[in-house]
This record gives structure tokens, sequence and C-alpha cells, in this order.
């Protein structure tokens, strides 16, 4: 059975590119079709909105044609058996976690069917195309965007995952580049707060020489057996 152990599980672009979602750091992925500074940061917004828009409602498009793959079930089959405490800290902005069941997680980097209404603040789903200046239904502007966390924007939650990752016993990284801060750190956060650190990766990280143990390969194998050894 399941023990009181506390797990803090962060995934990043590795675990979705299996279910058929283009990863933005691969050689043939998102940022070599478009630079960061054209499409992900708030100037590229302010300048020109209607390619940011744009950028974004093409991956939301794309997101409405894959499936959430083993990786994420086994995740969401872990968050309803586990009886400790367990966070899923993902860096990617797609629902497949949610729509494979996972419960107890949050999306540091935002989520595309979400918008932010850059006014007052308020977080409203959406679906489809989001266009330039649709109205917030909180406050009436005309001021909705994409709800991304923009490169030079604070990611969402940094106080919640801090408090997870100091009262962590495992920390579980899995797809993740180990190149963006400041989730890149939360190995290191983690092994000063106590916890071991066990990396799953398509291949090595920046970060793997951080990690206890490295187990390298496709998430949609090493996902599921190493939930099936943690629940044995």
């Amino acid at each position: 059975m399941p023990d009181s152990r506390g797990l803090v599980i962060l995934t990043g672009a590795g675990i979705s590119a299996e279910s058929g979602l283009e990863t933005f750091r691969s050689s043939d992925g998102l940022w070599a079709q478009h630079r960061i500074e054209d499409v992900c940061t708030p100037q590229a917004l302010m300048q020109n909105p209607q390619l940011v828009h744009g950028f974004y409602d093409a991956r939301r498009a794309a997101l409405a044609t894959v499936e959430s793959n083993p990786a994420h079930h086994a995740l969401a089959r872990l968050d309803a058996a586990w009886t400790g405490d367990l966070l899923i800290v993902t860096q990617n902005v797609d629902d497949l976690h949610e729509r494979a069941g996972a419960q107890r997680m949050l999306h540091m980097h935002g989520q595309l069917n979400s918008t932010l209404c850059a006014h007052c603040g308020d977080q409203s789903p959406w679906r489809g195309d989001m266009p330039v200046g649709a109205q917030c239904r909180a406050c009436g502007a005309p001021a909705l965007r994409p709800d991304i966390v923009f490169f030079g924007e604070i990611p969402y939650d940094m106080d919640r995952i801090e408090t997870a990752l100091s009262q962590a016993d495992l920390f579980v990284s899995i797809g993740t580049s180990g190149a963006v801060y400041p989730a890149a750190g939360f190995v290191r956060m983690a092994r000063a707060y106590g916890a071991q650190a066990l990396e799953l990766n398509l291949e090595p990280s920046e970060g793997s020489a951080w990690f206890d143990e490295c187990r390298h390969g496709p998430a949609s194998l090493l996902v599921p057996a190493w939930v099936d050894e943690l629940l044995a």
C-alpha cells in the first residue's frame, strides 16, 4: 500500500510529446519556427498582438487533436492512490494531465484553454480562437490575452511550489530539459530540503547530475513502470 511520504512531480514537454504535441526546444520544435521574442514576451504581445494570438490559437487547435498518453494516465492513477501528500507541477500549458484524471496539480506556466484579462486579472476558461480585443466577462475591458506565463513574467503558485518542495520526501522530474528556470532549480531546492530526487527523461537533461537516480527512455514506458513500482 502507498505510504505517507510526500511527493512532488515536475513534468515538462517530454511527457506530452508522445501524445503528438510539438515541443519548443527540439531541433525542429516550435522555437525553430518562431523566435521567443516574437511570440512569448509581454513586448511581443504589445507590438504584434495578432501574431501572438495566432500562435496560441494554433497551439490550442493542435491540443484539441491529441489525447493523454500512458504517462499522463499513470500519474493520474498515482494521484488517486497515493495516501500521502502529492503535487504534480507541470510546465506544460496543455490539459492532458486533467483529461487523464489528475487532480492534485498546478500549471506554473499557465494554460492554453484559459484567458487572462490584462486589465483586471480575471482568468476564465476558453475554447477556440481568441480574437485580439476580446472582452473580459468580469470587467468588460477588451483586454483578454492567452493565460500563458511569458518570458520575463513570474510563474504561477511559486509559494505553493516551494512549500511542497520543502516538505517533499521525493522529487521526480519527468520529460524536462533542465534548461528553464525557475523549474530547473527545483531539484536543487528539493535536495537542499532533504528530498531524494529521480529523473525520468528521454535523455540526460542539463540538470541530470543533481539527481540521485536517472532513468532514460520514453515517458510512456518509464512513468507507468515507476508508478507500478511505487504502488507495489
